[in-house]
C-alpha cells in the first residue's frame, strides 16, 4: 500500500449471521493485556508488572432508527428481555474496513456476540436531528484478518 493510500474510517460494512447491516459509527475495536503488580519482599524500588488476561471494549453499533425494525433489533431485545430463564443466542460478528473499489482491506470477528444494551437518542422538540438507535455487543474475543487472508474466509 503506498503511503498517501492510508484506509478511511468512513467506508466499512458489518455483517451479522450472513446479513449485511448498515451503521453510521462503530465504536469498541480495542483488547488491552491486564497486569499485575506484585511487590518483591525487601525490593524497594520497584514493582514486578506481570501479565495477566487480556480483555476488550464492548462493540457500540449506532445508526438511524429503523422504523419498520429489524433482525438485529429483534435479537437484541429478544436476548435482553428474554431474561435468564433461557438461552442466550450468541452470533458471530464480522466488521470489514473496505477500500475505494469496495474490497476488504481488514476484518474484524467478534466471536459469541450477544446485545446487552439497546437504546434510542433523546427526542426533542426543539432540534431537527436524525433518532439514533444504538446496540452494544457483548463478544467472547476478536480476530483480525488482513486482506491476504480474507479471500480464505469465503470459501
Amino acid at each position: 500500500m503506498a503511503s498517501n493510500n492510508y484506509p478511511l474510517g468512513f467506508y466499512f460494512m458489518l455483517s451479522l449471521k450472513g446479513d449485511d447491516a448498515a451503521f453510521q459509527e462503530v465504536s469498541g475495536l480495542s483488547k488491552e493485556l491486564g497486569i499485575e503488580e506484585v511487590v518483591s519482599g525487601g525490593e524497594n524500588r520497584f514493582k514486578y508488572r506481570l501479565p495477566t488476561t487480556s480483555s476488550s471494549q464492548n462493540l457500540v453499533l449506532k445508526r438511524a432508527l429503523v422504523p419498520g425494525g429489524s433482525d438485529l433489533v429483534d435479537w437484541c431485545i429478544t436476548c435482553i428481555d428474554g431474561g435468564l430463564g433461557s438461552a442466550i443466542q450468541t452470533n458471530d460478528v464480522s466488521l470489514s474496513l473496505l477500500d475505494a473499489s469496495g474490497d476488504i482491506l481488514v476484518m474484524w470477528t467478534f466471536h459469541k456476540a450477544y446485545p446487552i444494551k439497546y437504546s434510542v437518542s433523546d427526542l426533542k422538540s426543539q432540534e431537527n436531528a436524525i433518532v439514533i438507535e444504538s446496540m452494544e455487543l457483548a463478544y467472547t474475543y476478536f480476530d483480525i484478518s488482513e486482506s491476504t487472508n480474507v479471500s480464505n474466509l469465503y470459501d
